[in-house]
Formats: structure tokens, C-alpha cells, sequence
């Protein structure tokens, strides 16, 4: 065989496996046993707690991050629509590289979140920024990882999402069809590890 057949073949078969990749991660891939939160009361809240919920969204985000606050009021609506059709959404609070303290502003919506003081969530279901969400369907021995990227389109303009990503994963995962499609990347600021 020539060089250049060879390399032709080695570059088909490097394209095949990235593509192979991409769905696996956009279709989920991978389960997740379980995992402790802590509330601000320091009281434990486990993953398992949920494995009567028909999907768990946990959605990575930090207050000084100003995406963050970009989508306190998207977040908190999706969760309460979704709260009736059995979707219970976890808002993990994590560290990031800004140094100032996050407070919301005046009028904004705060969300309810969880402390995760030894970072094993964002480690264990491969997050690098907050406002990655990523979408868990209880199954046999723990929870599939349905879903894994951006909430929408536009971070930073709610009145200007073409696309609902997070919220055409959920509608998909509690229709029982495959998320399908390629995780789409969260735009955010980089989870300090």
C-alpha cells in the first residue's frame, strides 16, 4: 500500500471516530450512580433521592459569572414548567476564575443552589463552564446521562433564542425518544478546578 492510501485510510478512520464520539456525547453516554449536594443549610441532598423523577437536570452555574445572571429567569422558568412533568432541576454552585464576589442585583431572580465543596459533580459529568446542564434519566442502577451542553442559542438575549436546546432535550427525553443531535457547547465562564 502507497503512503498516500495509507494516510487516506488512517484520516477516514480518525473522522469515524470523531464523529462516533460526538454522537455518543451528544446522545448522552455513560451513567452516573450517585452524588451528594449540600444545601445552605448544609443538609445532604443525593441524586438518588430523585429515581422517582422521570429526568434530572443539573445546570453549573456561579453568581459572579455574569452569564449566570443571564439566566436566572430562563432557568427558573424552565424549572417550574418542567417541576409538574416529573423534572426536578439541581443548581450547583461552582467556583470560577473571577476573584469578585457574585451577588444578584436588584430585581434579578436567585436560584436555589447547592454546594458541591469537593467539585466530584462538575469532575464527574465532565463540566469545564457554568451554564452547562446536563440532563440525567434514572435507569437500572443509577442515572443515563441523556444530555450535556447548552441551555439555548443566546446567552445573552432571552428574547433572541432560536434555539431551545436543553428544553428540546427534555421534551424528547419524556417523550421516550433519543435526545439525538450533537451537544451544542455552553458559552460561560471556565469552572475553576
Amino acid at each position: 500500500m502507497s503512503f498516500r492510501r495509507i494516510s487516506i485510510v488512517a484520516a477516514v478512520a480518525l473522522l469515524a471516530l470523531t464523529l462516533a464520539g460526538g454522537v455518543a456525547r451528544a446522545q448522552g453516554g455513560g451513567t452516573v450512580a450517585d452524588f451528594t449536594l449540600k444545601t445552605a443549610a448544609n443538609a445532604d441532598v443525593s441524586l438518588k433521592s430523585y429515581a422517582g423523577n422521570k429526568a434530572v437536570v443539573v445546570v453549573f452555574l456561579n453568581p459572579a459569572c455574569a452569564f449566570s445572571r443571564l439566566y436566572q429567569e430562563r432557568l427558573a422558568s424552565l424549572s417550574s414548567s418542567y417541576r409538574s412533568k416529573g423534572v426536578q432541576f439541581l443548581f450547583v454552585n461552582v467556583p470560577i476564575f473571577l476573584d469578585a464576589p457574585g451577588t444578584a442585583a436588584p430585581g434579578e431572580v436567585e436560584l436555589p443552589t447547592l454546594a458541591d465543596p469537593s467539585q466530584q459533580v462538575d469532575n464527574l459529568l465532565g463540566i469545564t463552564k457554568t451554564e452547562e446542564a446536563v440532563v440525567l434519566q434514572p435507569v437500572a442502577g443509577g442515572f443515563a446521562i441523556r444530555y450535556r451542553g447548552a441551555i439555548d442559542d443566546n446567552p445573552q438575549v432571552a428574547g433572541s433564542v432560536q434555539q431551545y436546546y436543553l428544553k428540546q432535550a427534555l421534551d424528547n427525553v419524556l417523550a421516550g425518544r433519543p435526545v439525538g443531535g450533537e451537544a451544542k457547547r455552553a458559552t460561560g465562564c471556565l469552572i475553576k478546578q
